[in-house]
């Protein structure tokens, strides 16, 4: 039987569970078990099904073992900011409401009544959301107050999953700082800020750093699965894996799905008020530096178009109606918040035009151009805000994830942004939760290393 590390990897629309392992000074992946997730309507709220998100990470790894591997190792990442409260007896006491979800409209600019926002932003280093847990947790005040009597652990949802497996409560580093509750200089939680909201601090753990291992599964799993597993953290923000996968430090970096991550490692924040006008983040990085970048609206917009169009076309036909929708210039601001969660995204997309006085999409291939010129466009004018504020001049911008199997923006933003533009690995956020598996097992040295096992094991295109 092949020894593997497991990945388990969660977005917004799939998840995957990912087996590992060196062979060779290459890093070999195997996906054992995928599954859909979606977010459903329960109690008047979005939510995400965690307890079937559970069931499937438990028939990931039976069909690991199926498979004729011997896993020694798992670790969760999922997508920030959302989050569950357990009793004192430890059982869930709410659902695992999820970031679209509309209980927080207007809850940012309310909490901002209590709190400073430049107060806000210099002691955290987030950029501002209208979905971070701070106004999540607030809103969940407002609604249940009586609910943090009854609480008395915070757990995000890969804490959670991680929790579930061990038994055992930890609050990982690099999603803790997505909150905006942690104080990005020494890593602590803000505790004024929590007794200003009517927050209870001891809700929290202190952060627990990745890269370490927190457990062993329980004895009633290890009877159930048939099998034993150290439990390691990894960076569980998916966004802080898939940078471990950037085969380079010395470039502008976009984590591309559902959403775009833009930026770049850096060994200090930037908190500058320059940096807050330009709404720039300091995200906890897995091996201790910062991500500063800029959380841009992403693929999330094609995803909808496409859900729209009832599945009938695929990403990759939609990339090709893009290249042959020459004469069609229209572009909308991404970030725009009408697009975070319409009822319908062709129609948004459609009353923006129609407001800007531009030409008004209507077939497949110009939503398509639409939204990938946009996401270019945003990309080429973070890449020049990310230089302005670090002082710093980049070569090169290197996108990772499932967007960077898009050419035409590739293409599209080599030539905008006159820079070289590398592509790959497709599987960064997975390769970087198995990178940090491996570093804690002893199976790679460093992160330097890793950086070279990753350059050896994956095609890198260059544009």
């Amino acid at each position: 039987m092949q020894k593997c590390n497991l990945a388990v990897d969660i977005g917004a629309s799939s998840g995957r569970v990912i087996a590992g392992y060196l062979e060779n000074g290459k890093l070999i992946l195997d996906e054992i078990h995928r599954f859909e997730n979606k977010m459903e309507e329960k109690n008047g709220h979005l939510c995400w099904n965690i307890d079937r998100l559970f069931q499937e990470i438990k028939t990931g790894i039976k069909q690991s073992i199926t498979q004729q591997y011997q896993p020694i190792t798992i670790g969760i990442d999922t997508w920030a900011v959302d989050f569950v409260l357990l009793d004192q007896e430890k059982k869930r006491i709410t659902d695992a409401v999820a970031y679209r979800d509309h209980r927080t409209d207007g809850v940012m600019e309310e909490v901002f009544q209590h709190i400073d926002k430049q107060k806000i932003y210099q002691d955290t280093g987030i950029q501002f959301q209208p979905f971070n847990t701070i106004y999540q947790l607030f809103a969940l005040k407002k609604e249940n107050p009586d609910i943090f009597k009854e609480a008395a652990h915070f757990l995000m949802v890969p804490d959670y999953l991680h929790y579930l497996l061990t038994g055992i409560i930890t609050n990982e580093y690099t999603n803790a700082t997505t909150t905006q509750l942690l104080n990005a200089k020494d890593k602590k939680w803000n505790s004024s800020f929590l007794e200003i909201l009517g927050i209870p601090n001891d809700l929290f753990a202190e952060p627990k750093e990745p890269l370490q291992q927190i457990g062993m599964l329980t004895k009633e799993l290890q009877e159930e699965l048939g099998t034993n597993l150290k439990v390691v953290l990894p960076g569980t923000h998916d966004t802080a894996s898939a940078v471990m996968s950037v085969p380079s430090k010395e470039t502008i970096y976009i984590s591309s799905g559902t959403w775009s991550l833009m930026g770049v490692e850096h060994d200090e924040p930037i908190s500058t008020s320059q940096a807050f006008n330009y709404n720039f983040t300091n995200e906890g990085g897995a091996d201790g530096n910062f991500r500063f970048l800029k959380n841009i609206m992403g693929l999330w917009m094609i995803q909808e178009v496409k859900r729209e169009w009832n599945d009938q076309i695929s990403f990759i036909e939609f990339v090709d109606l893009a290249y042959q929708t020459k004469d069609f210039s229209s572009t909308v601001d991404v970030n725009d918040q009408r697009f975070l969660s319409p009822s319908s995204m062709n129609q948004a997309i459609q009353k923006y035009c129609q407001e800007t006085d531009q030409s008004i999409p209507e077939t497949a291939g110009q939503f398509a151009k639409c939204i990938f010129d946009s996401l270019v466009n945003s990309y080429d004018q973070t890449a020049k805000e990310i230089e302005q504020l670090t002082g710093k001049s980049y070569d090169t911008i290197h996108i990772i994830g499932g967007g960077s199997k898009n050419n035409y923006m590739n293409e599209k933003l080599a030539k905008v942004s006159g820079k070289k533009i590398y592509t790959g690995p497709g599987e960064a956020t997975a390769i970087g939760n198995l990178i940090a598996q491996m570093i804690t097992t002893g199976q790679i040295k460093s992160v330097e290393e890793s950086k070279q096992i990753i350059n050896q094991s994956f095609d890198i295109q260059k544009f």
